[in-house]
């Protein structure tokens, strides 16, 4: 439910639960698209005329994201050219001001009766908790090829949810009610390789569809079982879908010897490479509620003071959500009432200062010397090349050097 009339919303809320709903209420719809994902509605209830981003704005954003989410706008103003507008929109109903209470109930059978947000949009995510581009854009990816049979890679830092993403794109496929297995590949040998890519089992074709296996860290392996891997993958194809993930910069494990080229680009079809929570902190308040719902033993629903939040946004995360969820849980059972202290967080961190994130003109000044110095690599300490490049006259691109302390000789090639 989402109405910026904190009187009225206040109302229907408790209506619609006198009625047995569940109900999320929202004063925005900015707040109602962080609700969403954890609250994962059927239906959503959005008063046209709001302040912020009005209803339409609101509808257009919901169908984007979540489209088979039924959207029911309220106004009380009830014109024709809004209730066009609506329908041109894809609302799902047009209901107008004073409610009337069995329309209502009636538009929101009828809602429920075709809702479809969990099951075709989002099941296939659950778990992955997110608002940012970056990982969104590459849960994008991932989905696009979830139905074929392409081997993807993914790489990124521990607990950055590898094995979350791989079990997101078994669910995505075609394979989703066949078994997801994990080969751990620093105890795997040779004889396990075979077995779970099927070439012990002459009677299992090619056609079928077993499942999906993920060789979870597969910069493990050994020379010897790289070759052997690869032998296999080049004799004949798997009849699983082969994902695979490693922490390691293959790339790097290629040129110094340490991997198989050859294996892979096998491999590697596609790689996804997931974000360190450090470079996603928008996301630290949705996974710290999320993990605090989760089912524990403490018997309280733990939620954090506004300080312990802004803690643990400042954190590094060198364990990134992994290691923010064993400290959540960590917090929670040593928080006897509901609210988890600043005081809590900073002793379960360690006791020490949190990292500070550095203020918008530290950052800007960071990034103009880095900037700076691409530039002077490029033209290898051209300063005409490089301040033509950076669109500045010759003048102003010696001052910058000059202020960031950068010398033109130092990048020239002798």
């Amino acid at each position: 439910m989402v109405d910026d009339d904190p009187g009225l919303l206040r109302l229907l809320t408790i209506r619609l639960k006198s009625e047995g709903y569940e109900v999320a209420a929202c004063e925005s719809a900015s707040q109602a698209m962080l609700s969403i994902p954890r609250f994962r509605p059927d239906v959503v209830l959005t008063d046209l005329r709001m302040s912020e981003t009005d209803g339409i704005g609101l509808l257009r954003e919901l169908q984007r994201r979540y489209p088979a989410l039924p959207v029911i706008l309220l106004t009380a103003h009830g014109t024709i050219p809004d209730a066009v507008e609506a329908t041109k929109s894809g609302a799902f109903a047009f209901l107008t001001k004073p409610i009337d209470k069995e329309q209502l109930l009636h538009q929101l059978d009828r809602a429920l009766q075709v809702s479809g947000f969990a099951e075709p949009n989002e099941a296939w995510r659950a778990g992955i908790i997110t608002r940012n581009p970056v990982l969104e854009e590459r849960l994008s990816k991932v989905l696009q090829v979830a139905t074929t049979d392409t081997p993807i890679l993914i790489s990124g830092q521990p607990g950055t949810g590898k094995k979350l993403l791989a079990q997101a794109v078994h669910n995505a496929s075609t394979r989703r009610d066949q078994p997801f297995t994990v080969l751990s590949c620093a105890t795997a040998s040779a004889s396990s390789l075979r077995e779970q890519l099927g070439q012990d089992d002459a009677e299992v074709g090619n056609d079928q569809a077993p499942g999906t296996l993920l060789l979870d860290e597969v910069a493990d392996l050994d020379r010897q079982q790289q070759a052997q891997l690869a032998e296999m993958l080049e004799a004949s194809a798997s009849h699983r879908r082969l994902i695979s993930s490693t922490c390691r910069d293959l790339s790097a494990a290629i040129s110094k010897g340490h991997f198989q080229e050859n294996l892979y680009y096998r491999l590697a079809v596609l790689q996804v490479e997931l974000p360190p929570l450090a470079q996603r902190r928008e996301d630290v308040p949705l996974l710290a509620a999320h993990f605090l719902e989760e089912p524990g033993h403490t018997g309280v629903r733990h939620v954090l003071a506004p300080e312990a939040v802004e803690l643990l946004m400042r954190a590094e995360w060198p364990g990134n959500v992994a290691q923010l969820r064993s400290l959540l849980h960590q917090a929670a059972a040593l928080t006897a009432g509901p609210v988890i202290s600043a005081g809590i967080v900073q002793e379960a961190l360690g006791g020490g200062s949190a990292a500070r994130l550095p203020t918008f003109d530290e950052a800007r000044e960071e990034f103009t010397r880095t900037y700076l110095s691409q530039l002077l690599q490029i033209t290898r300490g051209n300063v005409t090349q490089a301040a033509k490049l950076a669109g500045r006259n010759r003048t102003d691109f010696y001052k910058l050097l000059a202020r960031h302390q950068l010398q033109p000789d130092d990048y020239k090639r002798r």
